[in-house]
């Protein structure tokens, strides 16, 4: 599917406010001659279809408008930023480069050097003689090797041909992640207006939805949580703030609920994808609950064995880098652990983040929900530690609201589990963090090293 209805959508508002980026407005019209200007200087260059680019940057009206022009041309895009989850010469060994387009900090005009770097790859070989545009993401590689993911960019963005509700909103999920490409496309394929900020810390993306408006912020459980404890909502105006959809990472409920206390007027929309399958459509059982029906047009989803299987249209072309999760009828293994409720599913956790104590099974997720009910305690990420007896033992790093001696904060919390844990729930470890326990992403880091 080419990107032409895309276009043509914004040719039909040339007027329409398409991004706000740091203080500078740019309009549907300007977009598109901007896409204009870049197809010209792609054809200038030399860029052919086929040919795969990295586009090395963040979101700006500028990069969007290349993303555009390069998936026009055919070629296979491969967005980074500086904080990629992967360094830039492994992600190339993955995937493979000719050019590299590269926006320095405010730059509105982006350098173009040719990189060659040939890899073998029989998934994008047979990609690229397709002839479609191509996308390609890198898992965050928590657990190895980051993966590549290969997207035919026609079909992801065929999702968005029936427009929804404009909004205005930040896209808070960065350049080279799936969700953060599906928000963009969300946006502004309704006609909405994208809020790009220099930084995601909460001071700036609070300050953007109060001197912009902005209606709805797509985020992470761990910012939201940031939010509350820096106190934000009240330093700010947040009030224009219609809903906040939250996703990539369990939702604790003592942080919902706290949320929903602060902004009672803001719908809470958890939100559930992966970058194998798509953004599935989600709706919360309510505000305070972390019960979600999932699916949509496009999507099906069963559960085998307690884990979520998920067969979509927009799925990816495959792995670049390694065995494909899909079975033989399509359906891929989300390795998700869920409990359903009719139609209703909880998302408990990855099966890759499961500890194993003695042959127990302990998701994280169940002990931070009770530590985070405890006074004091701002946020904390539950992990393993190697045990010579037991295997695994599990270690509680807390983030504290004020100073607090270690062995009190211990107690409480081994107090409080044991009230509503089973014993070989509750951390043998407890650890006081002094630096955050998130990664830039947002995302809560489950390392022994969080600085990993």
């Amino acid at each position: 599917m080419t990107l032409d209805w895309l276009l043509e959508r914004f040719a039909g508002a040339p007027d329409g406010l398409a991004f706000v980026h740091e203080g500078r407005s740019v309009r549907y019209g300007e977009l598109l001659r901007q896409v204009a200007a870049f197809e010209q200087r792609l054809a200038r260059e030399g860029v052919h279809a086929g040919q795969r680019v990295v586009v090395l940057g963040d979101y700006t009206p500028e990069a969007f408008a290349l993303l555009l022009a390069l998936a026009r041309n055919g070629n296979v895009v491969i967005p980074l930023t500086r904080e990629s989850v992967v360094e830039l010469s492994a992600a190339l060994s993955v995937s493979g480069c000719e050019w590299i387009f590269e926006f320095a900090a405010g730059a509105v005009e982006p350098t173009l050097t040719w990189s060659p770097v040939e890899v073998d790859n029989t998934t994008m070989r047979e990609f690229i003689a397709g002839g479609a545009p191509g996308l390609v993401f890198f898992s965050s590689g928590s657990t190895g090797r980051p993966k590549g993911i290969l997207h035919d960019l026609g079909r992801v963005a065929g999702k968005f041909v029936k427009p929804r509700s404009p909004v205005v909103a930040v896209p808070f999920l960065m350049f080279d992640h799936f969700g953060g490409f599906n928000t963009i496309l969300a946006i502004t394929s309704s006609l909405g207006t994208v809020v790009s900020v220099a930084e995601r810390s909460v001071a700036s993306v609070c300050a953007a939805i109060e001197t912009y408006r902005v209606t709805l912020l797509p985020t992470t459980p761990s910012f939201l949580n940031l939010l509350l404890a820096a106190r934000a909502h009240e330093a700010y105006d947040l009030s224009s703030l219609q809903r906040i959809s939250y996703g990539t990472e369990v939702m604790p409920q003592a942080t919902l609920d706290r949320l929903a206390r602060a902004l009672p007027n803001v719908v809470l929309q958890q939100t559930y994808g992966l970058s194998e399958v798509g953004v599935l459509a989600s709706k919360s059982r309510g505000d305070g609950s972390l019960w979600m029906r999932i699916g949509g047009e496009g999507f099906e989803t069963k559960v085998v064995d307690g884990i979520l299987w998920i067969r979509s249209e927009y799925s990816m072309v495959g792995y670049l880098n390694a065995a494909s999760n899909f079975d033989a009828d399509g359906w891929f293994n989300t390795q998700d652990k869920v409990e359903v409720d009719g139609d209703y599913f909880r998302i408990l956790g990855r099966v890759t983040d499961l500890i194993n104590v003695g042959g127990q099974k302990v998701y994280p997720t169940e002990i931070e929900e009770v530590i985070m009910t405890l006074p004091n305690i701002v946020d904390v990420a539950v992990f393993a530690e190697a045990n010579p007896l037991l295997g695994q033992m599990i270690v509680a790093r807390v983030v504290l609201a004020q100073p607090e001696p270690v062995d009190g904060v211990k107690s409480r919390i081994r107090q409080a589990c044991r009230a509503a844990l089973a014993a070989y729930k509750v951390p043998a470890k407890v650890v006081i963090a002094t630096e955050p326990i998130h990664t830039a992403r947002h995302k809560k880091s489950r390392r022994a090293d969080p600085a990993r």
